[in-house]
């Protein structure tokens, strides 16, 4: 039960900012393919039942190097145009795995071979996909 409570005040402090949900997975999306992500999906959960968040956003990339260039790019772009911060960064360590969690929306950025191992929109099968780039 707390954790329940806890995602529903993390739900409603998030929407307290001046932005959409969609305003910010749009810069999200677009900060990730100017690093040259690969298949970028959103995932919709908001009607899941104990979802963590409302939306995730997942790409991937081949290498540790371009997985750090992709989430830095994304937190940059949206503190300049949005004046938001991460909640919590994790996963830099081995760059196999970074999340960057902003509340209602949750970024995933995956090595490919990672991506392909947790299989994150098999997992949440019951969650609208929507595909962001040219080839799932």
């Amino acid at each position: 039960m707390e954790e329940l409570v806890s995602t529903i005040k993390r739900k409603r402090i998030i929407r307290e900012h001046p932005h959409s949900d969609s305003e910010l997975v749009k810069i999200i999306t677009k900060s990730m393919e100017e690093k040259k992500a690969s298949n970028i999906v959103t995932m919709n959960l908001s009607k899941l039942d104990k979802s963590i968040c409302d939306t995730f956003v997942i790409c991937n990339a081949d290498s540790g190097v371009q997985v750090r260039a992709i989430t830095d790019n994304v937190e940059e772009e949206t503190v300049k145009q949005l004046n938001i911060n991460a909640w919590r960064r994790q996963g830099d360590e081995n760059a196999l795995w970074v999340i960057l969690d902003y509340g209602s929306v949750i970024v995933h950025v995956f090595r490919t071979e990672t991506r392909e191992y947790y299989n994150l929109e098999n997992l949440w099968a019951d969650a609208e996909i929507m595909s962001m780039s040219s080839a799932i």
